[in-house]
């Protein structure tokens, strides 16, 4: 069947509108300040590398980027395995108001997360947590861990008990058929769910300006937030910082999906 030279079209520009932004922003970031404001540098006619050294030397952006990796990762860490643990139960065991705590933890990721900060800032000061790392890992962990357990209720209820009640019969206990029988079929929802925290976290932004105090805390998308120049807003910097900050997200994407691509066709070859 021959492809519509229309559709064809539509998705070009779907592509163009997806890839052009990050390649302005890319090519922005190498460009002077002085010709940032001028014709959109399609292909740049000067190149410079001023932006980031301003961004590391005088900055110091390399302690937000090590703020937001810490806090991600642990916040990821312990939501995945909470979540984990939780999603199998509420999917394999059978309790009263497993239903209703399934409804609440909903209720929880609708909540606005700005409605949370009053009471969450309040909390943190009690417990002397603010400008701390676990005063923002606390914090994210109530919407991160809501969204971990939704995606894995989900995918486990498309696992097949049978071969969990097998294991079951031949002796094993209950944390053992999970470790070893559940898990490694859980992977690729497992890794998902690690991604979509992991993004969620080191994106986050009101959390992490209400719950810091100073720039020894902050996460990356704070401190460009907080860019200030002497005369006017440094775009060279903020465009170079948002290059740097993407480069992490890139990373992780590329290894989680290589794991889930891998899990897939482990599965595949087991059915």
């Amino acid at each position: 069947m021959p492809k519509s030279p229309v559709l064809s079209a539509v998705r070009l520009l779907l592509v163009f509108g997806l890839v052009f932004p990050v390649y302005w922003t890319i090519a922005s970031s190498f460009a002077p300040e002085t010709t940032l404001f001028e014709v959109p540098p399609i292909v740049p006619t000067q190149f410079t590398l001023d932006h980031y050294r301003a961004l590391f030397d005088q900055r110091q952006f390399w302690l937000p980027m090590r703020n937001s990796l810490v806090v991600a990762s642990a916040t990821t860490v312990l939501a995945i395995v909470v979540a984990t643990l939780a999603a199998y139960a509420l999917t394999r065991l059978q309790f009263r108001g497993r239903t209703f705590l399934l409804a609440v933890v909903l209720a929880v990721s609708m909540l606005p997360q700005v409605s949370l900060v009053p009471p969450l800032y309040l909390g943190l000061r009690a417990a002397h947590l603010l400008d701390t790392y676990a005063g923002l890992v606390l914090p994210y962990l109530s919407f991160a861990l809501p969204l971990s357990i939704w995606l894995l209720v989900g995918y486990f209820r498309q696992l097949p008990s049978e071969i969990e009640d097998a294991a079951l019969i031949d002796g094993a206990s209950r944390m053992q058929a999970l470790r070893h029988v559940v898990l490694p079929l859980a992977w690729p929802g497992i890794a998902t769910a690690a991604i979509l925290t992991f993004l969620y976290c080191w994106n986050e932004f009101i959390f992490a300006l209400s719950f810091t105090l100073g720039p020894e805390r902050q996460t990356a998308p704070v401190a460009i937030a907080l860019f200030r120049g002497r005369y006017q807003v440094p775009w060279g910097e903020i465009l170079a910082a948002a290059v740097v900050t993407t480069l992490p997200v890139v990373a992780v994407v590329v290894a989680f999906q290589r794991r889930i691509v891998e899990g897939l066709t482990a599965g595949a070859m087991k059915g």
